[in-house]
């Protein structure tokens, strides 16, 4: 697989939730490829922040990739109403489930990227035998369900392992990392292998946001 220029994915969850549209603004001003959607329940974490309708109310103001991720139990009932919201990529958690192939293969069925997340205390061994049929792996490097928590430096080991295995197996998945990236932590996690970096407050902070782009740009 071709190595390619890192993207960042900002994440909706440090945005102010009474003003997504000035949230999509600045997106859209830096450029940003990638939009980081954090689903959550309350159950699967303890936090609950939006459903499938922010993203339909979201799509027609951005063209942006729309990337979705569902820290949420049972994700199989929720894979439809995100799609017909917009979403491009679908990222479900290995923990949350028993069926993740059947997910894999329902997300692509109607037509979206198919990623699989993994949780900073879950074994990579949990998910390797889904690795030939996704497209993209979210590394946890904090616990989900808050932002601005720092950054487990343990999980780069994870990162590096995923790296090998697609190189080795000639698979074609993108490595995602998600929690307490910022202008200090990136370029360990880009050396590390990461292709798409999620960034919430540093992203969304204005004394922080040049510094994370700086970084981005070597």
């Amino acid at each position: 697989m071709i190595k390619m220029q890192p993207i960042l994915a900002p994440s909706l969850l440090a945005a102010d939730f009474s003003n997504f549209q000035q949230a999509l603004n600045r997106i859209h001003h830096y450029q940003a490829p990638w939009i980081h959607f954090d689903v959550m329940d309350g159950s699967f974490v303890p936090a609950i922040t939006f459903g499938a309708q922010v993203v339909a109310h979201l799509r027609p103001h951005s063209k942006t990739f729309f990337d979705v991720h569902l820290m949420v139990e049972n994700p199989e009932r929720h894979i439809e109403s995100f799609a017909q919201a917009g979403a491009n990529s679908i990222t479900f958690h290995i923990e949350a489930t028993h069926h993740a192939h059947a997910i894999v293969q329902q997300i692509h069925k109607i037509g979206c990227k198919a990623g699989i997340a993994i949780n900073p205390g879950t074994s990579l061994h949990h998910l390797e035998a889904l690795l030939p049929f996704v497209d993209l792996v979210l590394v946890m490097s904090v616990n989900p369900g808050a932002g601005g928590q720092s950054f487990i430096t343990e999980t780069l080991i994870k990162t590096r392992t995923l790296q090998a295995l697609r190189n080795q197996q000639n698979l074609h998945y993108h490595i995602q990392m998600d929690g307490g990236i910022n202008a200090e932590t990136l370029p360990s996690v880009v050396e590390a292998g990461t292709d798409i970096l999620v960034a919430g407050s540093a992203f969304f902070s204005d004394s922080h946001v040049n510094a994370l782009l700086h970084s981005l740009q070597g």
